[in-house]
């Protein structure tokens, strides 16, 4: 387990996030999911925090985030949960 430091700290904080479809709707396919964890990742590194393993299945995604200790959670999983819809949707409206 790597820790990261600040000035006065050392901190090794992790996330496990579940994010599930609507009604569980069996609707990710492997491509989205490689979309997804892009996205993911594109999105934490902007947030100062990493994605350290991604999975998932038809009907929902699991994250493991390393995140920095200054970080309020609430609105990391909002920005997540709005970015990552608003981009998967505009690649694959057709699908959903």
């Amino acid at each position: 387990m790597k820790n990261s430091a600040s000035n006065h700290a050392v901190y090794a904080l992790r996330l496990h996030v579940v994010f599930v479809t609507k009604y569980r709707r069996k609707c990710i396919t492997p491509s989205m999911l490689e979309d997804l964890r892009h996205i993911f990742s594109d999105i934490l590194t902007g947030w100062r925090c990493r994605l350290i393993e991604f999975g998932g299945e038809a009907d929902h995604v699991h994250l493991l985030i390393e995140i920095h200790p200054a970080l309020q959670i609430s609105t990391l999983i909002n920005n997540l949960k709005s970015a990552s819809s608003r981009r998967i949707r505009a690649k694959y409206a057709e699908h959903l």
